[in-house]
């Protein structure tokens, strides 16, 4: 009897259990009501779990990369050029987020010093190539004077030919060298250029970003278009292509630009499945120079 008792009493617990949650729930507010007025919210956060599906992965691809890149004492160099706020910065970062420090290193070099006026054009990236197990990231490169420094006055006209005149011979001597030379060209259009300048006016942690050289990039769009297409035309070789990433979208820019680069390597434990590159991104250098 005294069982059966028990049993009763358990089931009476649990039937009050049920009773309480039924109620709960049913005092919830329904899911519409929970969203509204939130859509947009949700949709960034969804778009941004997508975003970050996929560069995850890349990113732990680019972990294995630099390993085998250690271990064999490869030396990489890429160059991430482009118009002023095209996104290259940022794609340096998703792709430096989780490497070692010590041998994947960013170089953005300030402008020239006067010492460095004085010097070989070349001279002071030289000291910044990458020795064996190192991958060095140019944040801007000796094409500033191809681009900013042409446009802008900086240079002569003298200069930009002795500049072209050198080039070639300079980047065949970096890969032969040994050093895996990779060009990336980042291309925003004029309408995303003049957002983001926009935003890094009233953006509290996006001012420093702007410079006057930036200020005037606008007014002067079609002369850099004209620097661009020449540069293009006249550096892109079969031993040191540029890679043309179109970065109106950013996320997709930085996707795309991890793919190529990880699909140059044969690293060990490579997930070829991961690393297929989006053609209306990766464009070829024809379909650049029709970007006006």
């Amino acid at each position: 009897m005294s069982q059966e008792k028990g049993a009763t009493k358990v089931k009476e617990e649990k039937a009050v259990k049920a009773e309480k949650a039924e109620k709960t729930e049913a005092a919830k507010p329904p899911f519409e009501e929970l969203v509204k007025g939130r859509e947009e919210e949700i949709i960034k956060l969804l778009k941004e779990k997508d975003y970050l599906d996929v560069l995850t992965p890349l990113q732990q691809e680019l972990v294995k990369c630099q390993l085998w890149i250690r271990d064999n004492g490869i030396k990489v160099l890429a160059i991430f050029e482009g118009r002023d706020a095209a996104g290259k910065g940022s794609a340096i970062k998703r792709f430096t987020e989780f490497l070692n420090p010590r041998l994947c290193k960013v170089i953005a070099l300030d402008k020239p010093t006067d010492q460095e006026r004085g010097q070989w054009y070349f001279q002071r990236y030289v000291k910044n190539l990458p020795s064996k197990g190192e991958m060095m990231l140019f944040d801007r490169s000796w094409y500033n004077r191809a681009g900013v420094e042409r446009v802008m006055g900086f240079c002569t006209e003298q200069q930009v030919k002795d500049f072209y005149r050198d080039l070639p011979e300079f980047e065949r001597m970096i890969v032969n060298s040994g050093i895996h030379l990779i060009k990336f060209w980042f291309s925003a259009s004029r309408k995303s250029q003049e957002k983001r300048f926009s935003s890094r006016e009233t953006d509290p942690l996006k001012v420093w970003k702007l410079s006057p050289v930036d200020k005037e990039a606008q007014d002067m769009w079609d002369k850099y278009s004209d620097a661009r297409d020449d540069m293009l035309k006249r550096t892109s070789t079969d031993y040191a292509p540029w890679t043309v990433i179109k970065s109106d979208d950013k996320k997709l820019s930085r996707i795309n630009s991890i793919r190529y680069f990880l699909s140059q390597f044969p690293y060990t434990g490579k997930r070829e499945e991961l690393l297929k590159i989006d053609p209306e991104i990766v464009i070829t250098i024809e379909e650049e120079l029709k970007r006006r």
